[in-house]
Formats: structure tokens, sequence, C-alpha cells
């Protein structure tokens, strides 16, 4: 092992051995290698056995790398170490003290849906309405309140309001259910060893002595259960040394408190604190960048990055027209990139705040014939949500389509079973019929009078507010916001994005029959064809990105309200958050960082127009190369669909259309018009008076 591969900062770390040490290390400070020469320094120099060291990560992954880095310091020797994350610790601790906890050793594990399922029969059990006391929203409140270390009676002394009152009886029963399956939940895997310390003292003791050595990574976004497990674990030797960055907490939602980072030096007296601040990953200007922007939050330890590489390019900021000149300035970038050098695709990313932004990138980059892939979430078209409402629009087209109706039927649930899905089913078989066709009776015939409602209704609308509507009367909006998720809010941001697509196709061409929509959607939204092996653009939200690193970043939609996130705009705490966002953000770039926003953007369903972010002027204007879009453009509003004078219309009057050319009016029903086109185009209904068509006298 030669400790000449590290810097002095690095080599300190290592050699601290003894007593409290926190190390605050930077982006790309080289920590994972400070951890792995750590711990083999502990066993090769100073002949600690390695069941004696505790080594604590965040992922099954990270533990695994950090293992096979120590075998390859110094060998097998290292397979005795205990490397794991928190709940893996968990799970041992309780195995090995499972009667004492009062549970059986082949005690299971319930994932999330087992425990969402065992809140819906408690739910069923009370006659409690789950509309109102959601299953998700229950889960989450008790998932919380084992996070904080409270049990149904410390939580019940918390509950002032009838629905915190029925929170703490399901939470009763719910902990029953599981103690009498023999079973724990995920919450448990922290809170059960906690409960075993505190209730037997003799059994922490065991423990304190068998590790004698306790390294946290990633301390930052510890939340308090794991806090309190690592103080109780190191109490006795405080041989504990914690890594991390305050600056890059970015998960304060799933409970993380990074206040556990900056606390470390009154949580343990004396402790030694070493900043690795030489970064080995990105440019001068980059990290110049990152500085200014992160300086701005009170809530930090300081700390300045800094590099020996070379200067680097300017940041490229471009100040797009729309959200489309932000996609076509990100392709044509990607392309010149392409085309100057072998730059490889794999080493390029677009980040983003939100999923619901990544719609615009994908059509995009699908057009340019680029291949990509959208990290932690689905192609925009091919989200549950998104093939739930397609499912809808579908059936109202054409109610002979099995595949739809079987998707929409149940969507939100509505109390029709598998059962009597399956005796439609094989009644429009034996009769040669549709499924829809068949329906006659029960629930399902609401659902078909819905339906038939919709299609009535189609004629009569734009589709944007098709689109509304069908989110108001099938519930599927109320149901997403009713669940009060994370899951569930971004479900909710697509459903609404989706009436930026509905209104581009009414703003731009006019369009307003489903028919013209569904057939030039399915140009863009069948992405079968795009599922190759080759390197990839990767598309991603910031909090997916943390610990990867691109020669290339994109960072978009940088404006007030979309990031810094709207919600973070009147809390100074959540406003740091976002800020510490923008850092990692900015700190995942090698060698190019470009910032990218628009003057006015479509998003939700809604134009906004939103000033720049305020993380790029605290970026400062010496790191910035900056463009905007030159062409002169025809600013469009939601109120520029029509002309400011009517045209009247009548029938057989001759029009041409930007696109489809010169065609004749062939019907003419209040604001919209039916016309027909030359071939290939045939008929199509274009909203009266929109600025694509003309008379021709």
């Amino acid at each position: 092992m030669d400790l000449n591969k590290l810097n002095d900062k690095q080599k300190e770390a290592v050699l601290y051995t003894d007593g409290p040490l926190l190390i605050l290390a930077g982006a790309g400070s080289g920590k994972t290698r400070v951890l792995t020469y750590k711990v083999a320094y502990l066993i090769e120099e100073k002949k600690v056995k390695p069941s004696n060291i505790l080594a604590i990560t965040f992922t099954n992954k990270a533990a695994n790398e950090m293992k096979a880095r120590i075998i390859g310091l110094i060998g097998d020797i290292a397979q005795a170490i205990q490397i794991s994350t928190f709940h893996s610790f968990g799970v041992r601790i309780i195995r090995e003290n499972s009667t004492l906890l009062g549970y059986q050793p082949n005690f299971t594990i319930f994932d999330a849906d087992d425990s969402l399922s065992i809140i819906k029969k408690i739910l069923s059990e009370l006659n409690l309405d789950p509309e109102y006391y959601n299953p998700h929203h229950i889960k989450n409140r008790i998932s919380g309140a084992k996070n904080e270390l409270l049990g149904p009676e410390e939580y019940e002394q918390y509950a002032n309001t009838e629905f915190e009152k029925t929170v703490v009886k399901i939470y009763k029963k719910y902990n029953d259910k599981l103690f009498k399956s023999n079973s724990v939940d995920f919450d448990d895997l922290l809170l059960l060893p906690i409960k075993l310390f505190k209730e037997h003292p003799q059994v922490l003791a065991r423990y304190q002595e068998k590790y004698k050595y306790v390294l946290i990574d990633e301390y930052q976004d510890t939340n308090h259960a794991q806090y309190i497990l690592t103080k109780m674990i190191s109490a006795k030797y405080k041989n504990i040394c914690v890594v991390g960055d305050a600056d890059q907490t970015i998960f304060g939602f799933r409970g993380s408190n990074y206040r556990n980072i900056l606390n470390f030096e009154s949580d343990y007296q004396n402790a030694k604190v070493i900043l690795l601040e030489e970064n080995y990953r990105s440019t001068k200007t980059i990290l110049e960048a990152a500085n200014n922007v992160i300086r701005n939050n009170k809530m930090r330890k300081e700390k300045n990055l800094w590099c020996q590489n070379e200067t680097g390019l300017k940041i490229k900021y471009y100040r797009a027209f729309d959200e489309k000149d932000e996609a076509d300035y990100i392709v044509s970038e990607i392309k010149r990139k392409i085309d100057e050098a072998n730059v490889s695709f794999e080493e390029i990313v677009v980040l983003y705040r939100t999923h619901a932004q990544s719609r615009t990138i994908e059509e995009a980059l699908l057009r340019a014939n680029l291949p990509f892939k959208v990290v932690g979430s689905f192609h925009f078209y091919e989200r549950k949500e998104i093939k739930d409402l397609m499912a809808y629009l579908r059936l109202i087209y054409n109610e002979k389509d099995n595949a739809s109706l079987l998707r929409a039927i149940n969507v939100p649930k509505r109390g029709i079973g598998d059962a009597t899905v399956a005796k439609l089913q094989t009644l429009a078989e034996q009769n040669n019929k549709s499924i829809y066709e068949v329906i006659e009776s029960g629930k399902e015939l609401k659902f078909k009078e819905l339906i038939e409602e919709f299609k009535a209704l189609a004629d009569k609308v734009s589709l944007t507010d098709l689109v509304e509507t069908i989110l108001i009367k099938t519930g599927m909006r109320q149901e997403l916001i009713n669940d009060k998720t994370l899951e569930s809010d971004i479900r909710l941001e697509n459903l609404e994005e989706f009436k930026s697509i509905t209104m581009h196709f009414e703003t731009t061409m006019g369009i307003v029959s489903l028919a013209d929509f569904l057939t030039e959607l399915s140009l863009v939204s069948d992405v079968s064809e795009h599922k190759d092996e080759r390197e990839k653009i990767s598309l991603m939200t910031i909090h997916s990105v943390k610990g990867l690193e691109f020669d290339t970043v994109f960072i978009i939609g940088l404006e007030e309200g979309i990031f810094p996130h709207i919600n973070s705009l009147m809390d100074s705490n959540e406003l740091e958050e976002e800020r510490r966002l923008c850092y990692v953000a900015i700190t995942r770039a090698k060698k190019e960082l470009h910032f990218v926003n628009a003057r006015r953007r479509l998003l939700y369903g809604r134009i906004q127009i939103n000033p720049p972010s305020r993380f790029i002027e605290e970026v400062g204007s010496e790191c910035l190369d900056i463009k905007e879009e030159l062409v002169e453009r025809e600013v469009l509003d939601q109120k520029d669909y029509m002309y400011d004078v009517e045209m009247l219309y009548n029938k057989d009057d001759h029009v041409i259309h930007n696109v489809y050319g010169e065609g004749i009016v062939v019907d003419v029903d209040d604001n919209i018009l039916s016309i027909a086109f030359n071939y290939p185009h045939g008929v199509k209904k274009i909203m009266k008076n929109h600025r694509s068509i003309r008379k021709i006298e």
C-alpha cells in the first residue's frame, strides 16, 4: 500500500486513527480513496483486526465497491470487515438478537408493497374511507415516525387532530400485525437495533467492544435514526471517522439532516477536522462557479474547492426563446461536439429539476436521431400515468380498442374486479364484439357512460380542455392529490405537462381533432426503434446525478420558480437545499458546462414567463460565456390563438393553411372548422380564426 499516491490532506486523514475525525470532502476530492486506504492502513499498519472495523455506506453497490478496493490493497483478509449499508447492518443486529426483541430468527422483512397491503386491510377493518385516509399517506406518516424513533405511544403525544389520532390507531394495529406475523418493515431495521441497545445495555456494550473503529460515508445524508445508531455504537472508543459534505445534502425530503455533520464537533469533543478541498475532476472555471454559488448558503462549513487542472472553457449560458429553442440548442451543441471531436455520447448529460422537463428534450433528441436514456425514470410517453391518459384518449376515439379499455377501466380504481373484467372479455369473444359493446350494467356501465360523455365532448372543445375534463371527471388528478407522496407529485406534474403537448398542437397547427392529434403523437411517442445498445446521452434529474461525473453537462430550466423550485422561494432552508442542488449539478462537469433557460416556457399546460435563476447571477459574469437567441420570433401567448379581428367562414369557402396548403371548408361548428385538404392530408378540424389559416377570396 503506497501512501505516496495520496495528497497531503488525504494522507493526514488516513494516518489519524485515534479519536473522532470529521473529513469534509468536497466534490471530486477523492473521499472513497481516503476511506479505502484508511481501512487498509488500520489493518496493515495498526494491526487492527478486520472484524473490529465497521464501515457504513449508503448503497449496496458502494459497499461492494469499497470492499473490492480494500481487497485490492491488502488481500482477502479484508473479507472479515463489516462493510454494509445501515439497513444491512440493522438486519445483522436483529438476527443475532431476535429472541431479545421477541422475534423468531427466521423473521421476514416486508417491502413497501407489503406494508401498503397491511395498511389497506386495516383501513377496511376499521371501516375508514381510503379516499380520506389515503394508504400511501398513512404509510409515509408511520415511516416518518419510525425514522424519528417514535413508536405508536410516543407518536400519540403529538396527535392533536382527529386525523392524527386515527393515524395512531392505524399505527398500533400495523405494528401488531407485523409482530404477530414475525415480520419487520424496512424502517424497523434501524428502529429495532436502537430499541435493543436502550433496553439491553449489555448487548450494546458487546457491539461497542466488537466495533472499535467506525467509519461512515456520506454522513450528511444520515437521518435521525442513523445518527443515533452511529453515536451508540461509537460511544465507548470514539474512534469514529465520518466523511461527507454539508454542501451536498440534497435529500432533505427523505429525512436526511445536514445538521448531523454540522454538529459533529459538538457531539464529539476534541474532534479533528480535515478538509479535502483539492478537486481531481473539474476545471478551475467550473470550480470557481461552484464556490461562488455555495458560499451564499449560511448553514455550512466553510471550504473552497481548488484544482491543479486547466482553467478550461467558460460556462456557456444560453437564454433561449422558449422550451423548444432550449431543446434545439442542446441538440445543436451536442452535434457540434460530435462533429468537432471524438466525443462519447456516454460523457454527455442533460440535468433538470423536475421529470416533466425532460419531454421536450426527449422529442428533440428523437427527431435528431440521437441516442439517449432517461435515467431513474421512463421516457415521457412510457410513464404509467401518461399511458393511462393516452388509453382514455384512444378509447374516446375508438371504443373498440380493447387494450385501451382494459387499461383505463380501473384507472383510478372504481371497484371493477378482475372477475368482472374476465367475464366481459369472454362475453365479447363469444359474441364477436368489442368489450365496450357488451357492457350493459354495473359499475362498468358507469365507466361506459363516462366515455360516452367524453366522446360527445371531443368534437366541441379543444384538446386541452378535453384532457382537463378527463383529469377532473375520472378522478385521476384527485387520486394523485390525495396520495400526498413524492411519486404522486411527480406523476401529477407529468399529467399537467401533457396539456403542454395538446396546447402546442393547437397553437402551432390549429389542430383540435383527436384523430389528428393521436396520429401526430404516435410519430414522436414510439420509442421502440430507439431501444438499442449504443452509447447514449443521459437525461436525469439533479437528485439522480449525485455521485456521477460527465465531460459535458447541460443544466436546463435555470429560471426562478423552476430552479430554484417554486416551493422553496418563501423558505430560507428550502432555498439553501436548492442551492446545494445547484452546487451538486455544477460539480458533475469535468470539462464543459452549459446553463440554459428560456424567456417563456410552456410547462404543465401553462405559459410561464420567469426571470433567470438567481444561481446564474451568483455564479458571476466572469465565469460565463453569454449567448442569446438572436432570431426575431413571433411572440405567442394563450390569447394569440385567434386573430384580433374575427373572420367569418362559411361552408365551401376556400382557405390556405401554413402546413396543409389549400383546402375547402366542409363544415362550420361554433369555433371549429372542418376543412378538406388535398391528398394526403384529408379532412382536418382546425380552430376557427387560428393564425395558421386564412381565407382565399
